[in-house]
Protein backbone atom coordinates (compact mmCIF):
# COMPACT_ATOMS: atom_id res chain seq x y z
CA UNK A 1 0.00 0.00 0.00
CA UNK A 2 1.58 3.25 -1.09
CA UNK A 3 1.11 6.70 1.33
CA UNK A 4 1.03 10.12 0.93
CA UNK A 5 3.76 11.63 2.50
CA UNK A 6 3.09 15.37 3.18
CA UNK A 7 5.60 18.12 3.21
CA UNK A 8 5.24 19.76 7.12
CA UNK A 9 4.93 23.33 7.24
CA UNK A 10 7.40 23.16 9.89
CA UNK A 11 11.23 21.64 10.34
CA UNK A 12 11.48 18.16 11.55
CA UNK A 13 14.05 17.12 13.50
CA UNK A 14 15.79 13.58 14.68
CA UNK A 15 16.93 12.81 17.51
CA UNK A 16 19.37 9.53 18.49
CA UNK A 17 19.31 7.50 20.79
CA UNK A 18 22.08 6.29 23.82
CA UNK A 19 25.50 5.25 22.17
CA UNK A 20 24.19 6.94 19.11
CA UNK A 21 26.03 9.13 16.60
CA UNK A 22 25.24 11.55 13.77
CA UNK A 23 26.49 10.76 10.12
CA UNK A 24 29.67 9.74 9.70
CA UNK A 25 31.59 10.97 6.45
CA UNK A 26 34.95 10.46 4.62
CA UNK A 27 34.81 13.71 2.69
CA UNK A 28 31.89 14.16 0.69
CA UNK A 29 30.89 10.11 1.30
CA UNK A 30 28.91 9.55 3.84
CA UNK A 31 29.33 6.02 4.91
CA UNK A 32 26.75 5.62 8.00
CA UNK A 33 23.63 7.26 9.08
CA UNK A 34 21.82 6.69 12.22
CA UNK A 35 18.72 6.52 10.48
CA UNK A 36 19.41 5.45 6.92
CA UNK A 37 17.37 6.26 4.39
CA UNK A 38 14.76 8.34 6.15
CA UNK A 39 15.64 11.78 6.08
CA UNK A 40 16.38 11.59 2.11
CA UNK A 41 13.30 10.06 2.01
CA UNK A 42 11.31 12.64 3.81
CA UNK A 43 13.69 15.43 1.94
CA UNK A 44 12.26 14.36 -1.54
CA UNK A 45 9.11 14.79 -0.18
CA UNK A 46 10.04 18.57 0.13
CA UNK A 47 10.29 18.59 4.49
CA UNK A 48 13.22 20.09 6.33
CA UNK A 49 14.98 17.47 8.26
CA UNK A 50 17.82 17.54 10.43
CA UNK A 51 19.50 15.10 12.46
CA UNK A 52 20.87 16.50 16.00
CA UNK A 53 23.84 15.12 17.84
CA UNK A 54 24.11 15.19 21.23
CA UNK A 55 26.18 13.81 23.67
CA UNK A 56 26.08 9.55 22.99
CA UNK A 57 25.91 8.86 27.09
CA UNK A 58 25.64 11.80 29.07
CA UNK A 59 22.39 12.59 31.34
CA UNK A 60 19.11 13.20 29.79
CA UNK A 61 19.55 16.60 31.33
CA UNK A 62 22.88 17.21 29.45
CA UNK A 63 21.46 15.65 26.10
CA UNK A 64 18.08 18.01 26.79
CA UNK A 65 20.41 21.01 26.70
CA UNK A 66 22.17 20.32 24.01
CA UNK A 67 18.99 19.17 21.88
CA UNK A 68 17.76 22.74 22.65
CA UNK A 69 20.83 24.76 21.35
CA UNK A 70 20.46 22.70 18.75
CA UNK A 71 17.89 23.17 17.55
CA UNK A 72 17.94 27.27 18.63
CA UNK A 73 21.02 27.73 16.72
CA UNK A 74 19.07 26.13 13.14
CA UNK A 75 15.74 27.38 13.93
CA UNK A 76 15.64 30.41 16.05
CA UNK A 77 12.22 30.19 17.78
CA UNK A 78 10.40 28.46 14.70
CA UNK A 79 8.24 25.82 15.93
CA UNK A 80 9.30 22.59 14.75
CA UNK A 81 8.11 18.51 15.20
CA UNK A 82 10.73 16.12 16.68
CA UNK A 83 11.40 12.61 16.49
CA UNK A 84 12.79 10.90 18.78
CA UNK A 85 14.49 7.53 18.73
CA UNK A 86 15.27 5.78 21.97
CA UNK A 87 16.42 8.06 24.94
CA UNK A 88 16.20 11.00 22.16
CA UNK A 89 12.27 10.66 23.21
CA UNK A 90 13.49 10.96 27.09
CA UNK A 91 15.65 13.97 25.72
CA UNK A 92 13.00 15.76 24.70
CA UNK A 93 10.43 15.27 26.72
CA UNK A 94 12.49 16.84 29.43
CA UNK A 95 13.47 19.94 27.18
CA UNK A 96 9.92 20.70 26.20
CA UNK A 97 8.47 20.15 30.30
CA UNK A 98 12.16 22.12 32.22
CA UNK A 99 14.15 23.95 29.43
CA UNK A 100 11.27 26.43 27.75
CA UNK A 101 10.89 25.07 24.71
CA UNK A 102 6.69 24.23 25.29
CA UNK A 103 5.87 26.67 22.78
CA UNK A 104 8.17 25.74 20.32
CA UNK A 105 7.56 22.10 19.90
CA UNK A 106 4.50 21.30 17.75
CA UNK A 107 4.98 17.39 18.38
CA UNK A 108 6.94 14.85 20.07
CA UNK A 109 6.81 11.12 18.18
CA UNK A 110 8.92 8.52 20.54
CA UNK A 111 10.46 6.01 18.75
CA UNK A 112 11.19 2.29 20.82
CA UNK A 113 11.16 4.84 24.16
CA UNK A 114 11.65 3.29 27.05
CA UNK A 115 9.08 5.98 28.87
CA UNK A 116 8.56 3.59 31.96
CA UNK A 117 12.61 2.31 31.61
CA UNK A 118 13.91 -1.23 30.80
CA UNK A 119 14.64 -3.87 32.60
CA UNK A 120 17.56 -4.77 30.23
CA UNK A 121 19.03 -1.12 32.11
CA UNK A 122 17.91 -2.68 35.37
CA UNK A 123 19.67 -5.56 34.84
CA UNK A 124 22.62 -4.53 32.91
CA UNK A 125 23.49 -1.94 36.01
CA UNK A 126 23.28 -4.74 38.44
CA UNK A 127 25.26 -7.40 36.41
CA UNK A 128 28.22 -4.99 34.34
CA UNK A 129 28.64 -2.04 36.00
CA UNK A 130 30.99 -3.29 38.70
CA UNK A 131 33.04 -4.02 35.19
CA UNK A 132 32.10 -1.79 33.31
CA UNK A 133 32.58 1.31 35.48
CA UNK A 134 36.47 1.45 35.67
CA UNK A 135 36.73 0.87 32.14
CA UNK A 136 34.51 4.36 31.42
CA UNK A 137 36.10 6.19 33.95
CA UNK A 138 39.57 5.38 32.61
CA UNK A 139 38.58 6.80 29.79
CA UNK A 140 36.39 9.52 30.70
CA UNK A 141 33.24 8.58 29.24
CA UNK A 142 30.34 9.54 31.08
CA UNK A 143 27.61 6.76 31.93
CA UNK A 144 24.53 8.65 33.46
CA UNK A 145 22.58 8.20 30.21
CA UNK A 146 22.88 4.29 31.17
CA UNK A 147 21.47 4.58 34.60
CA UNK A 148 18.83 7.14 33.06
CA UNK A 149 16.94 4.35 31.51
CA UNK A 150 16.41 2.55 34.29
CA UNK A 151 12.64 1.29 35.54
CA UNK A 152 13.13 3.18 38.85
CA UNK A 153 14.99 6.51 37.10
CA UNK A 154 12.07 6.46 34.46
CA UNK A 155 9.37 5.95 36.94
CA UNK A 156 11.38 9.03 39.16
CA UNK A 157 10.98 10.99 36.08
CA UNK A 158 7.21 10.39 35.01
CA UNK A 159 6.32 11.88 38.43
CA UNK A 160 8.39 15.11 37.59
CA UNK A 161 7.95 15.41 33.70
CA UNK A 162 4.42 16.10 32.75
CA UNK A 163 2.63 16.36 29.32
CA UNK A 164 2.47 19.63 27.93
CA UNK A 165 -1.15 20.71 26.39
CA UNK A 166 -0.05 22.07 23.56
CA UNK A 167 2.43 19.44 22.78
CA UNK A 168 1.15 16.45 20.70
CA UNK A 169 2.31 12.99 21.79
CA UNK A 170 2.86 9.95 19.27
CA UNK A 171 4.89 7.00 19.52
CA UNK A 172 5.90 3.54 18.10
CA UNK A 173 7.08 0.44 19.50
CA UNK A 174 8.49 -2.51 18.26
CA UNK A 175 7.80 -5.93 18.67
CA UNK A 176 10.17 -8.75 17.72
CA UNK A 177 9.45 -11.68 16.65
CA UNK A 178 11.17 -15.48 15.62
CA UNK A 179 12.22 -14.52 12.29
CA UNK A 180 13.93 -11.28 13.45
CA UNK A 181 15.09 -12.57 16.34
CA UNK A 182 19.09 -13.00 16.11
CA UNK A 183 22.12 -14.17 18.70
CA UNK A 184 22.35 -9.96 19.48
CA UNK A 185 18.98 -9.85 20.50
CA UNK A 186 18.28 -13.26 22.62
CA UNK A 187 19.18 -12.56 26.32
CA UNK A 188 17.98 -9.14 25.90
CA UNK A 189 14.84 -9.82 24.58
CA UNK A 190 14.01 -12.64 26.83
CA UNK A 191 15.00 -10.73 30.07
CA UNK A 192 12.52 -8.23 29.20
CA UNK A 193 10.12 -10.33 28.33
CA UNK A 194 10.01 -12.01 31.58
CA UNK A 195 9.18 -9.12 33.28
CA UNK A 196 7.57 -6.77 30.63
CA UNK A 197 6.09 -8.43 27.88
CA UNK A 198 6.52 -8.13 24.48
CA UNK A 199 9.51 -5.77 23.44
CA UNK A 200 11.57 -4.74 20.51
CA UNK A 201 14.83 -6.56 21.83
CA UNK A 202 15.62 -3.85 24.50
CA UNK A 203 12.32 -2.22 25.37
CA UNK A 204 9.02 -3.34 25.87
CA UNK A 205 5.93 -2.81 24.11
CA UNK A 206 4.35 -1.16 27.10
CA UNK A 207 7.36 1.12 28.38
CA UNK A 208 7.53 2.34 24.55
CA UNK A 209 3.44 3.51 23.96
CA UNK A 210 2.89 6.97 24.76
CA UNK A 211 1.02 9.58 23.77
CA UNK A 212 -2.22 10.08 21.68
CA UNK A 213 -1.51 6.70 19.61
CA UNK A 214 1.02 4.36 19.51
CA UNK A 215 1.68 2.13 16.18
CA UNK A 216 3.04 -1.40 16.47
CA UNK A 217 5.67 -2.43 14.22
CA UNK A 218 7.09 -5.75 13.74
CA UNK A 219 10.68 -4.77 14.20
CA UNK A 220 13.64 -4.91 16.58
CA UNK A 221 15.26 -2.12 18.41
CA UNK A 222 17.46 -0.50 15.77
CA UNK A 223 15.14 -2.01 12.60
CA UNK A 224 12.89 0.47 13.85
CA UNK A 225 15.06 3.57 12.36
CA UNK A 226 15.94 1.46 9.61
CA UNK A 227 19.04 -0.74 10.39
CA UNK A 228 18.43 -3.68 8.11
CA UNK A 229 17.86 -6.81 10.20
CA UNK A 230 20.18 -9.28 8.81
CA UNK A 231 17.76 -12.40 9.59
CA UNK A 232 14.88 -10.76 7.35
CA UNK A 233 17.21 -9.62 5.18
CA UNK A 234 18.67 -13.79 4.77
CA UNK A 235 14.78 -14.94 4.97
CA UNK A 236 14.04 -12.52 1.50
CA UNK A 237 11.65 -10.56 4.17
CA UNK A 238 13.41 -7.48 4.95
CA UNK A 239 11.63 -4.31 3.78
CA UNK A 240 12.89 -0.34 3.96
CA UNK A 241 11.11 1.53 6.29
CA UNK A 242 11.04 5.26 4.54
CA UNK A 243 7.20 4.97 3.66
CA UNK A 244 6.33 3.44 7.13
CA UNK A 245 8.26 7.19 8.21
CA UNK A 246 5.88 8.37 5.00
CA UNK A 247 2.78 7.67 7.25
CA UNK A 248 3.87 8.48 10.45
CA UNK A 249 4.53 12.19 8.90
CA UNK A 250 0.78 11.33 7.23
CA UNK A 251 -1.08 11.06 10.64
CA UNK A 252 1.34 13.81 12.35
CA UNK A 253 0.30 16.19 9.12
CA UNK A 254 -3.49 15.56 9.95
CA UNK A 255 -3.25 16.35 14.07
CA UNK A 256 -1.40 19.08 13.81
CA UNK A 257 -1.99 20.99 10.30
CA UNK A 258 -5.25 23.06 9.39
CA UNK A 259 -6.50 21.64 6.34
Amino acid sequence: MMYRTPKLKNPIIFIHGLLGFGDISIGQWKIKSYFPGIREYLHRHGNRVLLAHVHPTRSIRDRATQLKRFINDRFGSEPVHLIGHSMGGLDARFMINQLGMENQVISLTSIGTPHRGSYFADWGIRHLSRVLSPILNYFHIPAKAFYDLTTEQCSQFNEKIQDIPSVRYFSVAGKISAPLLGLEWRLSSKLVGDFEGENDGVVSVRSAKYGEWCEIWDADHMNLINWPNRHAKRKGIWQDRSEDYGRLIEKISLATEAP
